[in-house]
């Protein structure tokens, strides 16, 4: 299903065909799961999120102006209602020093990219990513998981394209300093 394809599917759901708002819920629960899963450590809360998700894009699916991809519109939704979510809840994710970050080489914090045929540092992996605040899951989700643009994922988040590229470069060296912390321990 391309972008032509959906805005005709979205236009008859429009007219009043509700049920083919089910070709877009095929394509997109996945991932759209995939991202709040990312971002809310429960799981029973990501897939509640996840319906709240496509019951709002299917409430104001009439606001859909067509001016980014209905995925990029959707993938905000989403962001939004985890943001959402998260700040209910009142979840503390830890705090690095800026100095520390500062310290870490760019070649350090790419590998960790880099390596991923080790099991034991994949593990590290998971681990240092749910200490992440949910914007930095979110960018690496988007990025790493989805494979989104810069240009993309500065929509869905509100970002400019600079923006999320900057943040991108500090996550990685975030993370570094994260799995380095759980091999110290």
């Amino acid at each position: 299903m391309d972008n032509r394809d959906e805005l005709q599917i979205i236009e008859r759901i429009r007219q009043g065909e509700t049920n083919q708002f089910s070709h877009l819920l095929n394509r997109y629960s996945n991932v759209i799961y995939s991202l709040i899963a990312r971002i809310i450590p429960s799981k029973e809360d990501a897939e509640e999120l996840t319906q709240d998700t496509f019951l709002k894009a299917f409430r104001k699916l009439d606001t859909f102006k067509g001016d980014c991809s209905f995925s990029t519109w959707l993938f905000r939704i989403a962001y939004n209602t985890a943001v959402s979510a998260t700040r209910k809840n009142k979840i503390v994710f830890p705090l690095i020093d800026e100095t520390v970050l500062a310290r870490v080489a760019d070649e350090e914090a790419d590998a960790v990219f880099e390596e991923d045929e080790n099991e034991e540092l994949l593990q590290k992996l998971e681990i240092a990513l749910g200490q992440l605040n949910l914007e930095e899951r979110a960018l690496i989700t988007l990025y790493y998981t989805e494979n989104k643009p810069v240009a993309e994922i500065a929509a869905i988040m509100e970002l400019t394209a600079d923006n999320v590229k900057i943040k991108l470069f500090r996550i990685r060296k975030k993370l570094y300093v994260l799995i380095n912390k759980q091999q110290a321990q």
